[in-house]
């Protein structure tokens, strides 16, 4: 269970350091407008959050539920690797010079995700 708690812990810390990187840079902007070109600096902040809030909490109840069950040594490698992944795509994202060109961070961290996810996935189903 402590590789579950640490794995939800990064998952945690990730999420809501990229939110304070947004609130950060919007408390500089006054203006507050969103911008639409994949190359503004604000616009890469704000979906490298969005992208990791859309896959940390499933990914954390995931590690969660599986934590629980005594997992097998492959399943803790798994979690482990799933959090790398997001940790490698949000790096991809704030890193990249556009987010309309592919960037091997985002692709490495993207593969890693769905392929984790989909382990973990399966880890559940066989603790029943």
């Amino acid at each position: 269970m402590t590789v579950a708690i640490v794995c939800t812990a990064m998952l945690g810390v990730l999420l809501f350091a990229l939110g304070l990187n947004v609130s950060m840079a919007r408390g500089k902007d006054k203006a507050g407008a969103y911008p639409n070109d994949p190359a503004d600096p604000f616009f890469k902040r704000v979906r490298a959050h969005g992208n990791c809030a859309e896959y940390a909490p499933m990914l954390a109840v995931l590690i969660l539920i599986v934590g629980e069950r005594n997992p097998a040594t492959w399943v803790l490698w798994v979690m482990g690797i799933a959090v790398a992944c997001r940790y490698l795509i949000a790096a991809g994202i704030l890193t990249s010079e556009t987010l309309a060109k592919p960037h091997p961070l985002r692709f490495v961290g993207a593969l890693g995700t769905y392929l984790s996810g989909l382990a973990l996935c399966v880890a559940v189903l066989l603790t029943i």
